[in-house]
């Protein structure tokens, strides 16, 4: 499944809080989306029937926790990025950021290790 844009925010407030009640993510997520109550609250619920939110309806407040971790979340973008983007190239996706961005002579050593010590 990909999320969207504005469900990777409502799952980042989720990570970061590790779960909370509506008024906490509100506030949570007013200053970067301005998004009101009542914008929150459908983006939840239609994320619990999508299945990546749980929210407990025997607490009072409710609360909201994320069902999916944010690693399982970033693995399936990232093969999802490689895969529509590059092809499935990893070496092809590197060399594109390499040739674009500066890294450290720090970067570059962990970069070579990495590579050292992959097994193929």
């Amino acid at each position: 499944m990909n999320l969207s844009d504005r469900e990777w925010t409502v799952l980042s407030a989720l990570w970061k809080t590790g779960g909370a009640e509506l008024g906490v993510l509100v506030s949570e997520l007013h200053s970067e989306t301005g998004w009101s109550r009542n914008t929150v609250l459908t983006y939840l619920t239609r994320m619990e029937a999508k299945g990546l939110v749980d929210i407990d309806k025997d607490s009072s407040p409710h609360i909201y926790r994320a069902t999916v971790d944010r690693e399982s979340c970033r693995q399936k973008e990232r093969k999802s990025f490689l895969s529509r983007v590059y092809s499935g190239s990893a070496s092809d996706l590197i060399a594109a950021f390499l040739k674009e961005e500066h890294i450290s002579e720090e970067e570059r050593e962990e970069l070579r290790k990495l590579l050292d010590n992959m097994e193929v």
